[in-house]
């Protein structure tokens, strides 16, 4: 059998051959409800990459292809291709473009004298977001495992999340696929203690999709933990001040992006823009330009989407709201009675603990067998005082794991319990915000691939399909796999044609 880790990347793959195969035959088995996105209006101003074939190669093919782009991907399609000539183009944050467009300008180039360059921005986008997608469920599984601890949920949570019910949108002109990449990654590496990598990806999450910028939340939890273990177990203090300081900084190179873009956008529409009179928005003692286009576009705010008009929109984000609740609640319990069962002191020293003995064991234990294999005739003696010295530390440390590992696994909570490690606490605190935040304030139905994302949605959901579970659960199961087959079709179905999904 396959590494479960290459039988996910396996699965990740085949789902995406599945979910674009059943769009490419929507496609050609229906009529679009909304044939605009064939129409392809020259640039306000000249494009800073204008091949001479995309304005004569208008064939069937390439419309063909250039039409793919729908919904929001026509507008991140024209960011890549114009750049931001429209004030609510600037709702679509700049990653998913600026790659496309350098992708269609260096690996897809010998495409555009045949294709057009749109046309070849549409199939970079494609390409580019599928394969984001397989090394987003890899880092899914790889995060699972590291925070469940625990490889059959892990897995069964991985094989749901290649077949979540956003699927069509990872497999389309999204930027979902992205922020799914960065923001998993970004979250596996701090959790395993490479903060710096951990930082640039949750920024390059930030710069694919707004609500990127809260992934810093994770970074100031990792930071307080550290900063209790300073100041409370080694008594070192101003280490404490230091993780703090450092986790404030950190977390504010996650909002940069994002707020440069803002920057951006307020110096080309209120600083250099055509308009003779300033946008409302610049005036504001905080000029957001993001939060206005929401508002004034889209209707976003705080309990304007609750109308009669839009119940069944509301009943479309009712699977995955559902979903999201149960996943609060049922974490939130196994949190209280982890809290009941121990500290907090001792949790936190665990993971700590725990997370440096894992690096220990990865780096100076391996350091050890390479000195017993390298030590030469002359230098036996002093080779063999390091390694024992070495083996006296790993033993050690070894075993401080196994007593740690049953605390931070959870085992406190009984044997016949489930097993909720602390580290479960910020992914439950950022799927309750986000869960509040689309339905309150956002459109209801776009809640769907706004919590896609998210790990403990699937974490809850692998736990209803546990084999050993039956009676209820086992009926609950049922409705999972009903729930995500059936929005793969309807997305797959409904979505390429340009019609209302999520």
């Amino acid at each position: 059998m396959a590494p479960p880790l290459v039988a996910i990347v396996r699965l990740a793959t085949a789902s995406r051959v599945l979910v674009l195969t059943l769009s490419l035959l929507a496609r050609l088995l229906f009529r679009p409800y909304d044939t605009s996105a064939s129409l392809h209006p020259p640039c306000l101003s000249s494009p800073s990459f204008p091949p001479s074939a995309s304005s004569s190669n208008s064939t069937a093919t390439a419309t063909a292809i250039s039409s793919l782009a729908v919904w929001d991907g026509v507008h991140f399609a024209r960011s890549a291709e114009c750049g931001y000539e429209y004030e609510q183009s600037f709702a679509f944050l700049p990653l998913l473009p600026a790659s496309i467009a350098l992708l269609s300008r260096s690996l897809f180039a010998p495409l555009v004298p045949m294709l057009g360059y749109r046309a070849v921005l549409v199939i970079s986008g494609h390409v580019l977001n599928n394969v984001a997608f397989v090394g987003a469920a890899a880092y899914f599984y790889r995060l699972s495992v590291l925070i469940l601890k625990d490889s059959g949920a892990a897995y069964r949570a991985s094989v749901l999340f290649c077949f979540n019910p956003a699927s069509v949108f990872y497999s389309s002109l999204y930027s979902e696929s992205l922020y799914a990449l960065f923001s998993l990654g970004g979250l596996f590496y701090l959790f395993s203690g490479a903060r710096t990598v951990a930082m640039i990806m949750l920024a390059l999450s930030g710069s694919a999709r707004s609500n990127g910028a809260l992934n810093a939340g994770y970074i100031c939890f990792e930071a307080l933990l550290q900063a209790y273990d300073a100041a409370i177990q080694k008594k070192r203090p101003m280490w404490a001040v230091q993780a703090l300081v450092t986790g404030f900084l950190r977390s504010t190179c996650v909002f940069l992006p994002f707020f440069a873009f803002q920057a951006y956008g307020y110096l080309n529409i209120c600083v250099h823009g055509d308009t003779d009179e300033l946008r409302p928005w610049c005036k504001a003692k905080l000029p957001l330009l993001y939060s206005f286009i929401q508002s004034h576009y889209w209707g976003v705010g705080f309990l304007r989407y609750f109308q009669v008009k839009q119940l069944p929109n509301f009943l479309l984000a009712s699977p995955v709201l559902s979903l999201a609740v149960y996943s609060i609640v049922h974490y939130t319990k196994l949190l209280h009675q982890l809290f009941q069962s121990t500290s907090i002191h001792e949790q936190i020293i665990a993971i700590v603990d725990g997370r440096l003995v894992e690096a220990y064991e990865s780096s100076d234990v391996a350091t050890v067998l390479k000195s017993e294999i390298s030590t030469g005739p002359h230098n036996k003696k002093q080779g063999n005082t390091e390694v024992k010295k070495r083996k006296s530390v790993a033993a050690s440390a070894a075993s401080a794991a196994s007593l740690d590992s049953n605390v931070s696994r959870g085992r406190i909570v009984g044997d016949n319990k489930d097993e909720c490690p602390l580290l479960v606490l910020p992914f439950i605190l950022h799927l309750t915000f986000m869960t509040f935040t689309a339905f309150f304030v956002m459109h209801v139905q776009v809640s769907t691939r706004f919590l896609s994302a998210s790990p403990p949605i699937y974490w809850a959901a692998s736990r209803i399909l546990a084999p050993a579970r039956g009676g209820s659960c086992k009926r609950w199961g049922y409705f999972v796999i009903v729930y995500f087959v059936a929005y793969i079709l309807l997305g797959s179905l409904l979505f390429p044609n340009f019609y209302p999904f999520t």
